[in-house]
Formats: C-alpha cells, sequence, structure tokens
C-alpha cells in the first residue's frame, strides 16, 4: 500500500514514512492509492473478533511496512480494558427514542480523541524506536486533541509535544488536563487567537520544509493519515452491534468541526461498509453544513468564529475536508489544489454548486448535514437526561439533535460520542441543575499545577520556542 497527496503530488510513500511526516511536501494531505475493499463475507467472519483484532485486520490492510505480529501486538497493547474500561473498548447503547451512542469516551481522558491517539502514541515509539530517531510532535486542539496526545506521548522515548490552543477558548476541565502535565516532554501553548489560528501555525510551520526537516516535526492532528486510519476501526466495530442481518445498512451522525472523524467514517464507507448516512452536525460555526447545503464552501475569520458551548467544534476551516472533496472531484489533484491554495488564500471561499460532482455528495457518498445551536443543545441534554436518565456530553447532543431530521425506520442510526459530560459542566448543570459524574482520578484537577506559554499567533515565534526547547 502507497499513499500520495490530496494536491496533486504522486510521489508513493509507505505508510511509516507519512506517519512521520504529517503534510505532504505541496502541502496537501496523504490518502491511500486506493481503498482496499471488505466483502460482506469478510465482515461478519469479523463479528467475533475483539477489538484489539478487528483493529488489526483493518490496519493490516494499510500498513505493510511493519511485521504482522508487531503491529498486532501494538493493537493488543493500546486498546485494553485497563485503559478503555469495558471489554467492547466502543459499546453501543440504544436510548429510548431507538437512536443509538456509540460510547468512545472511556478512553484515559475521557474523549473520542483517545481511540486513535492510544495507539498512535505507541506507533510513533515503535517507528521512531527502529529507526533511533527523535520527533517534534507539534499540534493544535480546540478542546480534546491536546489532552489525549499528551496524555499518548507523555513518557515516550524519542517523542516531544508542542501543542497548540486557543487562549481562553477552551472549558477548565479541559485546560486542566492539558496544562496540569509538567512532564519534561509535554510543552503548551495558548495562541491568542481562536482554533484556525492554531492550524494555521502548525500548516505554517509545517510547510517550511527546511525546518520540518531540521527540527524533525511530525503531527498529531487528524492532518495526520495515521490518526484516521485509527477512527476508521470504530465505525466496523459500531456496525458490527447494531446490524442484525448481514449486509444491512447502517448511518451514522457525527458531531463535526474538522472533518477528521467523520473522514473516518466515508472511508469506512469507500471500503465497503454498509452506511447509508453519514450526518455531519455542527454547532454555530455551521461552514461545513453550508456547504453540504448549498455547495458553496466559506471560510470564516476569527471574528466570525462563535465561541460556543460545544467549543471542540468552534472551528470555521476544516482540515479534513479536503480528504472527502479529493474524492468527490475523481481525485483530481491539480483542481484540489486550486481550491484548497488558491482560491481559499484569495478569496476565502469556493463554489462546487452547479457542479456534477456536488450533487453526488449526497446520492454517491451519503453526506447529509444540520446545524445544532445552544438552545438545542440544552433542551437534548435535559430531554434524554429525563427520559433516559443519561447525561450527554454538548457536542454528542449536537449530534443527536440533528440525527433525529435523518432518521429512518429499519435503518439504525448511531450518533458518536465525543466525550464525557465532565468536561463541559457548567452547560450541564444549565441544562439539568446537576452535576455530572468525574471519574475516578480526577478530583480537583482544576486546581493543579499548570504549566502554559502564552503567545500571539505568530509563525516564527512557534519555531522560536521550539528551537529553544529541542
Amino acid at each position: 500500500m502507497r499513499y500520495i497527496s490530496t494536491r496533486g503530488d504522486r510521489t508513493a510513500k509507505q505508510f511509516c514514512d507519512i506517519l512521520l511526516e504529517g503534510l505532504a511536501p505541496d502541502g496537501g494531505l496523504y490518502l491511500p492509492e486506493r481503498y482496499p475493499q471488505v466483502q460482506t463475507e469478510t465482515l461478519e467472519a469479523w463479528r467475533s473478533l475483539s477489538y484489539a483484532d478487528l483493529a488489526f485486520e483493518i490496519l493490516s490492510l494499510y500498513i505493510d511496512d511493519i511485521p504482522a505480529s508487531d503491529l498486532r501486538a501494538l493493537c493488543h497493547k493500546t486498546y485494553t480494558k485497563t485503559a478503555f474500561g469495558t471489554d467492547a473498548i466502543v459499546p453501543v447503547r440504544q436510548l429510548k427514542e431507538g437512536i443509538f451512542i456509540q460510547a468512545l469516551s472511556n478512553g484515559p481522558t475521557l474523549a473520542f480523541k483517545d481511540m486513535a491517539m492510544q495507539l498512535l502514541g505507541n506507533l510513533f515509539e515503535y517507528e521512531l524506536g527502529r529507526r533511533g530517531e527523535t520527533l517534534n510532535i507539534l499540534g493544535a486542539t480546540s478542546g480534546d486533541t491536546g489532552s489525549a496526545a499528551e496524555y499518548a506521548m507523555r513518557g515516550k522515548r524519542g517523542v516531544r509535544v508542542f501543542m497548540t490552543s486557543p487562549n481562553g477558548r477552551m472549558s477548565p476541565f479541559q485546560q486542566a488536563q492539558m496544562f496540569s502535565l509538567l512532564d519534561e516532554n509535554i510543552h503548551n501553548i495558548a495562541i491568542e487567537g481562536v482554533f484556525d489560528d492554531c492550524q494555521d501555525i502548525v500548516k505554517g510551520v509545517s510547510n517550511d520544509l527546511d525546518f520540518k526537516a531540521r527540527f524533525r516535526i511530525g503531527t498529531v492532528n487528524s492532518i495526520n493519515w495515521a490518526r484516521l486510519l485509527a477512527q476508521v476501526v470504530y465505525y466496523f466495530a459500531g456496525y458490527l452491534q447494531v446490524a442484525s442481518t448481514p449486509g444491512a445498512r447502517v448511518s451514522f451522525t457525527v458531531p463535526s468541526g474538522n472533518f477528521g472523524n467523520v473522514c473516518a467514517g466515508h472511508v469506512a464507507r469507500m471500503m465497503g461498509l454498509p452506511i447509508e448516512k453519514l450526518v455531519v452536525a455542527t454547532n454555530e460555526n455551521n461552514v461545513l453544513d453550508e456547504f453540504f447545503r448549498t455547495g458553496i464552501y466559506r471560510v470564516r475569520a476569527g471574528a466570525e468564529t462563535y465561541e460556543t458551548s460545544s467549543p471542540s467544534m468552534d472551528i470555521s476551516k476544516a482540515s479534513n475536508f479536503e480528504r472527502f472533496v479529493f474524492d468527490m472531484l475523481g481525485r483530481d489533484g491539480a483542481r484540489v489544489k486550486a481550491l484548497f491554495h488558491d482560491a481559499i488564500s484569495q478569496a476565502g471561499r469556493f463554489d462546487l454548486s452547479a457542479t456534477p460532482e456536488f450533487q453526488r455528495a449526497r446520492e454517491t457518498f451519503g453526506f447529509v448535514s444540520g446545524t445544532s445551536t445552544h438552545a438545542n443543545r440544552l433542551e437534548t441534554i435535559r430531554g434524554v437526561y429525563a427520559s433516559d436518565g443519561a447525561l450527554l456530553d454538548t457536542h454528542t447532543a449536537d449530534g443527536l439533535t440533528v440525527s433525529r431530521a435523518f432518521a429512518e425506520p429499519h435503518i439504525p442510526m448511531v450518533v458518536l460520542e465525543t466525550a464525557l459530560p465532565i468536561k463541559f459542566a457548567e452547560t450541564i448543570v444549565e441544562a439539568t441543575g446537576e452535576q455530572p459524574p468525574r471519574p475516578p482520578g480526577f478530583e480537583g484537577i482544576e486546581d493543579l499545577p499548570k504549566r502554559v506559554h502564552l503567545m500571539p499567533a505568530n509563525v516564527d515565534q512557534v519555531k522560536d520556542y521550539i528551537r529553544a526547547n529541542t
């Protein structure tokens, strides 16, 4: 299996090379040359597998430069009951209204990002050890990626983490999870701006090829294909838990800001997983919903990016969207580069509404979308708590709100859980009057000593900080 860039560079690379590289040299994102196909018979044979073995089967379709025995061992090291709380790893439960919730937030940092990040940490340590190299990871987070990455990488040999986040834009719990880590290889950088400014810094550093090579810069954001690939696994796991007959179709609703989580669902669907609809659920920062309704992708400036009660989705420039557009446009790298490099940089938008490819977004790829507001998420949290006695976090509530418009009889609808409610306690209390439960080990986390460096949204200053701490 080889990998190519979404912007036309067809220099084929192996998995372990792009694992450590992040963005392609031309600024594009890596995708496999083809999507392996999973037949119904194979899918049914996977029903009896543990999550770790299912992960191995799927990952081995894309990774052929790690010995199979080593890859299997890495999967079993990652996906354990100790780390994720249950043997199922990603159990599915049904609400009284008939919609399913897939639990993805029982890992070390109580968010779905752990599902991929825990594996990524083990992959990094394995490959860097094999090569005798080190890696400086530069990341951007709107809330959960940062803590998941730092918990996965803390103490890992050969790895340093430099994580940018928008100053004051995360919940107190999210900030405490990150800033209270005092490990020598963990560096938190609070940027004066919004998440998109942080993401632009990561891309700006990565596009300086000399700096990237000299300081061995890698990424853990979902621009890294390895992280997105790990997320593909839980679509298969969720499907197998709710599909009652071979070949039965299932829909998934995914709270989405940066398009990485739902892009993994797109990959699963391209592999042959019988997904009926992929429902993109946005909050008030509804750039993606606007595209799937109108065909216009319009990036918003920082001043237009709302600060909401589902802050991990306060994103107005969706990096992984480029991967889907690449597939939607027939893998035409030159055309993708013209859209994401030229049109976005010059006009801040592009319009595909009149193209035949946009008409295929729903028909061929199954995408639909909707927007949820603060009032919607309060109502949904309150309603589920009253009817089921269960608490949802704000992002999962956005997903459930939007999913209702697309639920169909006889086709199970699975909403992907984003995080545990404790991470957004203020809104949970507003909705229900109840404090969400705090898992053991997180008592008093907001009061722990913290270490964080405040910086303006400036690529050069971040580079200087990396130089000084490498």
